[in-house]
């Protein structure tokens, strides 16, 4: 019978008891040891390491010297939120959203730049994002040699182990190597994401899926986005792969495999609707979506007809997702949301259609439109939980280095 390494339990371990005291506040030894079934004697000896390093601090509650309470005062654990800090950022066609936190993911500062960045080469927008990062670390009155950790997150397919970016509408090119190019200008460890893990981060720290470990998000705007929470840790594909959403086959024919992306996406929904003037500067502000609706409700039935494609599409879509996966929560977020019931009620119809009878009260879909500065801080969660030392993915081991990802190469550990 093969036995678990000892070293990655000690690290699963260190990072449940890490999580838990930061979900939970400030809690006992004993409330720990019983909310993720470790011993006493586990639990003491990861806390007394974890308070040796600084990352948690201990308070005292019910002091015998108050003369309100009998017995020995109760040691309370809670993170030390100097521990670290960390920047987490949101690369968007029209935008850089910056953020800085603590080590509890408390928001230190913010910073949006609105500047088209898809039609710029690499290296400017690698310039970019130094700035960014510069200005909005200096906003939360830290200097850069503070920062442990840079996380950018952006639309496409990102491998997490390299920081390559495979896809992304955002880069003219692909399989560009953005960790390194920040790296060289920052000279601190970074981390590239996909805005889809993100964000789902985000919802299972901050926003609506707190008391959720498994659940699904769809990131619904020019690229369809997504994240899949399982038992509390981000699922990955082969080589760390982000997942997405845009590629799944909706129909075919002998001559072409028709893509959601196809259907649903903004560009899909405008479908040459670029050439108006307004509808033009309204994508530039991230507006786009706004303007269509406010087209559709002046009458025009082609967009109409189009945002009605793109729902039911989305919950055909989704209703695959829950036969899939069975979550119990499926979050949709993203710019396309603006649209209204105009997206949503033949979206929901289509799912509801579409889920198989089995299935049909599973999974409760919820509208979450969240702000640019939740996407940054969803990128900050995700390097915060490499830091509090989470050491595997759903397929295996977080941190990962390939030889050449361009090709089928072997692993080097």
């Amino acid at each position: 019978m093969k036995t678990a390494d000892p070293e990655l339990m000690r690290a699963i371990n260190r990072f449940h008891v890490l999580d838990t005291i930061r979900r939970f506040g400030a809690i006992s030894r004993v409330e720990i040891g019983e909310r993720i079934q470790l011993s006493a004697t586990t639990v003491s000896a990861i806390t007394a390491s974890l308070l040796d390093d600084g990352l948690i601090s201990t308070r005292h509650e019910g002091d015998l010297r108050s003369g309100g309470s009998r017995g020995r005062p109760r040691v309370m654990l809670t993170l030390n939120p100097e521990a670290a800090r960390v920047v987490g950022a949101k690369i968007a066609t029209n935008r850089l959203v910056f953020t800085v936190t603590n080590f509890q993911g408390d928001v230190l500062a913010n910073l949006t730049l609105p500047v088209r960045v898809d039609r710029l080469p690499v290296d400017v927008i690698a310039d970019l994002v130094e700035d960014g990062v510069r200005r909005c670390v200096l906003d939360a009155g830290l200097a850069l040699d503070q920062i442990k950790t840079v996380a950018l997150s952006l639309p496409g397919i990102v491998e997490h182990g390299t920081g390559r970016v495979r896809a992304s509408s955002i880069f003219r090119d692909t399989n560009v190597p953005l960790k390194e190019a920040i790296v060289q200008r920052l000279g601190i460890d970074t981390i590239v994401e996909s805005d889809a893990n993100a964000i789902t981060m985000a919802e299972h720290w901050f926003g609506r899926c707190r008391d959720c470990d498994d659940f699904v998000l769809v990131a619904i705007e020019e690229s369809l986005g997504l994240g899949v929470m399982h038992g509390g840790q981000l699922f990955r594909g082969a080589r760390e792969l982000s997942l997405t959403l845009g590629d799944m086959i909706m129909g075919s024919d002998p001559d072409h495999a028709l893509k959601l992306s196809e259907v649903a996406s903004e560009r899909a929904i405008l479908n040459g609707e670029h050439n108006d003037p307004q509808i033009r500067d309204a994508i530039r502000l991230g507006q786009g979506m706004s303007r269509v609706r406010g087209l559709i409700e002046a009458g025009d039935n082609r967009l109409k007809h189009a945002a009605g494609r793109a729902g039911a599409a989305l919950g055909i879509a989704i209703a695959n997702l829950v036969a899939l996966f069975a979550p119990p929560r499926v979050i949709l977020v993203g710019s396309t949301l603006a649209l209204g019931d105009h997206l949503l009620d033949p979206l929901r119809t289509a799912f509801a259609r579409a889920t198989p009878e089995s299935l049909a009260n599973v999974a409760q879909i919820v509208i979450d439109e969240v702000s640019d500065e939740l996407w940054a801080r969803g990128a900050a969660a995700v390097a915060l939980g490499e830091l509090y030392g989470s050491p595997w993915g759903t397929t295996g081991p977080a941190r990962r280095s390939y030889t050449d990802f361009s090709n089928a190469g072997t692993r080097s550990e």
